[in-house]
């Protein structure tokens, strides 16, 4: 059995469903990444392409194109695999990872499901002139900017920071600040840093995620929706023509992921 929270916020953001501890602070873990990517834009990151966006706020298999296309984004800035702040992983698609384990590939930082974040994060570094060694701390400006803009789009301050698995900051949002924080997203105008990652990762969801996985296969299913899970069973989905949001955490995802699923 596993209890979680779950939250449908109308397009005013008033919550008109809730279950469970909808204000308690949690950890929405990867589900924080689509928000967390305005603050990189805001820095002054300049995608050369949607999938580059999309994959900076993705959390993707580790498949080739995803490791091309972060490879190719530090290589853009004068940056290499060895400036990832992540850890080496495998990656995450089975077929990718067995061909490496059948042939002896040791686990890379470019196949773990952040390093395309990571990339964005030095990329904005960058960009910003700040430097890239210690950008995971979080007293350096790139960590200060994130943490500020995930508030401002909850609409309630940081509950806590603590280091996630691929060794950037997590921050601790309630599930009501976490939907008000994506709700951001599709509401924002023409030309907005918020619209501009909501539409990349919709017309590029293979690069949010990839192969098989529920957040590409959603997004392709069905046009207008955006999808961003996390780790822990943490799950966002919207469909703008509704006006309205759903963040969930634990089993609840699974719910939303249905409802949004069956036809019409």
């Amino acid at each position: 059995m596993h209890r979680g929270s779950f939250v449908v916020l109308d397009a005013a953001g008033e919550v008109i469903v809730a279950a469970g501890a909808v204000d308690r602070p949690t950890l929405p873990r990867s589900s924080n990444k689509p928000v967390q990517a305005t603050a990189l834009l805001a820095a002054g990151w300049t995608p050369r392409s949607a999938r580059e966006l999309a994959i900076g706020a993705g959390s993707h298999n580790g498949e080739d194109g995803h490791r091309d296309t972060a490879a190719a984004m530090l290589a853009a800035v004068g940056l290499g695999p060895d400036d990832l702040g992540c850890p080496p992983a495998l990656p995450q698609h089975e077929a990718t990872k067995a061909d490496w384990l059948a042939t002896g590939r040791t686990p890379e930082r470019l196949a773990m499901n952040c390093s395309g974040k990571h990339a964005a994060m030095l990329s904005a570094c960058v960009a910003a002139g700040w430097p890239t060694s210690g950008y995971l701390e979080r007293e350096h400006p790139l960590q200060q900017a994130i943490e500020a803009r995930l508030a401002e789009a909850a609409g309630e301050p940081v509950a806590a920071v603590v280091v996630d698995g691929c060794g950037a900051p997590q921050h601790a949002l309630s599930v009501t600040g976490l939907a008000r924080g994506v709700l951001s997203l599709v509401q924002a105008g023409s030309g907005s840093r918020e619209l501009a990652v909501a539409d990349a990762m919709r017309a590029e969801p293979w690069f949010v995620a990839g192969t098989g996985r529920e957040d590409t296969e959603l997004m392709q299913a069905l046009p207008g929706l955006l999808v961003k899970g996390g780790a822990d069973g943490v799950h966002v989905a919207a469909l703008p023509g509704w006006g309205r949001w759903r963040s969930s955490s634990t089993t609840a995802a699974t719910v939303v992921a249905r409802l949004l699923w069956r036809p019409g």
